[in-house]
């Protein structure tokens, strides 16, 4: 029946999943990812308070992914055999609750341990939502749904910095708290709020949407099943084991390890380095507002990056070269020092560079892996790839704690990063498209 529907019929059927669809998922990830990194806000005041050192900052930034990456694969498995809508509100209320419970740290063992619960709770929820994606889009139409999906990560730092710069700066005082617990109190609820709306918005697939007609429903499933025959007709992995057989998945987790080093080391310490570029060390709203510069780029290039690649067809070379763009922002950051224009043009080519590569990047293992190999595939490389962001910024610390300077870490990151890049125009074709 669907062959027969106009292109009209169907572009206007895929608008519509989009709009059901991709705004939850986006504002779900905006929650998650400032919960994730408003700890880079709540540094400027909370190391001071607690005698934490840059190393100790750096530690207990990325122990998170340790957590992360212990309980991705299961996680992940879960999702796929209970069905996304319990399992992603689980995810979110729980690690709102921990993102929550860091105002009451007061040691470096309560820092890392929660840290690394906040790691636990989130474990699943992103490779989980890309393979989520792949129950509503086919190949041909997913870098830009998760282009789309993923500009939540700019967006969250668009709207939070300013946020997080101003609850902390407003804030501090009030019941005695300082600014940094408002921050983590305030910012962990809507991860709470946003897990009960899924329990009541979101779908387990298009099987269950019932705010699709049956014409709809049926050339959404029929898109989808044309896919896998694709991939079963050219001898592509289906079952869990298949994802540990095919080296594409391990050279993929590899390339992913390298991005994200250079992503998270830059992320979590992007306050730390704006506010040394002159700001006002009790103006955090200042250093919130410089912040949006960056991310804001980001959001407009990973959408045009993503719909180029999807238009085109052509996976790894938009891949490659949106992560040289990073490697160049790097080296960019080791060289100019603390001259205040160049380290903000320097930050907004790492940023640009390595979302516009996480959004091509992920259209790579889902053209190949499907079933229940998609779901341990995805969050194996997620998990792997995700313990670049438990070293990134560790290792910032150490070398600020040792040398009192980044300019050795910045070359070390980008030249992981370049490592990334020759691996990804190395890789065999893993797409089914063009290119």
């Amino acid at each position: 029946m669907a062959t027969s529907l106009s292109p009209s019929f169907e572009q206007a059927t895929y608008d519509k999943v989009f709009r059901r669809v991709i705004p939850l998922l986006f504002t779900c990830y905006i929650v998650a990812f400032l919960d994730r990194v408003n700890v880079g806000f709540a540094k400027l005041q909370m190391a001071g308070d607690l005698h934490f050192s840059d190393a100790v900052y750096g530690f207990g930034a990325g122990i998170f992914f340790i957590g992360y990456f212990i309980f991705e694969v299961p996680s992940n498995l879960i999702l796929a055999r209970v069905g996304a809508k319990p399992w992603i509100a689980r995810i979110m209320i729980s690690w709102g609750v921990l993102s929550s419970a860091l105002m009451f740290v007061r040691s470096e063992f309560w820092f890392y341990t929660l840290r690394f619960l906040l790691g636990v709770a989130e474990a699943g929820f992103f490779p989980g939502i890309i393979l989520y994606l792949t129950y509503w889009f086919p190949a041909s139409r997913r870098a830009r749904m998760t282009a789309s999906f993923m500009t939540a990560i700019a967006i969250s730092n668009v709207i939070g910095s300013p946020i997080s710069g101003a609850i902390m700066q407003t804030l501090d005082g009030w019941n005695g708290w300082r600014g940094w617990q408002w921050l983590f109190l305030l910012e962990g609820i809507p991860s709470v709020i946003m897990g009960c709306l899924v329990l009541v918005l979101l779908d387990n697939g298009p099987g269950q949407a019932k705010w699709l007609n049956k014409e709809e429903r049926d050339l959404v499933l029929q898109r989808l099943a044309a896919d896998e025959v694709s991939k079963q007709g050219q001898g592509l992995e289906h079952h869990f084991i298949d994802a540990f057989r095919d080296g594409r998945v391990w050279a993929l987790a590899a390339v992913y390890f390298c991005g994200v080093l250079g992503f998270y080391a830059v992320t979590f310490w992007m306050p730390t380095l704006i506010q040394e570029l002159g700001v006002d060390p009790k103006d955090f709203l200042a250093v919130g507002l410089l912040s949006m510069i960056p991310w804001g780029a980001a959001a407009v290039a990973m959408v045009l990056v993503g719909s180029h690649s999807d238009r085109t067809g052509e996976r790894r070379w938009h891949a490659a070269g949106s992560l040289g763009v990073a490697v160049v922002g790097l080296l960019a950051l080791a060289l100019v020092g603390h001259a205040a224009a160049p380290s903000i043009i320097a930050l907004t080519l790492v940023t640009t560079g390595t979302l516009s590569w996480v959004a091509i990047f992920w259209s790579l293992p889902t053209a190949f892996l499907s079933g229940t190999a998609a779901a341990a595939g995805i969050a194996w490389i997620n998990s792997v790839g995700n313990l670049g962001g438990h070293f990134g910024p560790d290792l910032i610390g150490r070398i600020r704690t040792e040398t009192n300077s980044t300019e050795a870490a910045f070359f070390t990151l980008a030249a992981i990063a370049f490592v990334g890049v020759l691996i990804i125009l190395r890789l065999p074709r893993t797409q089914s498209q063009r290119g």
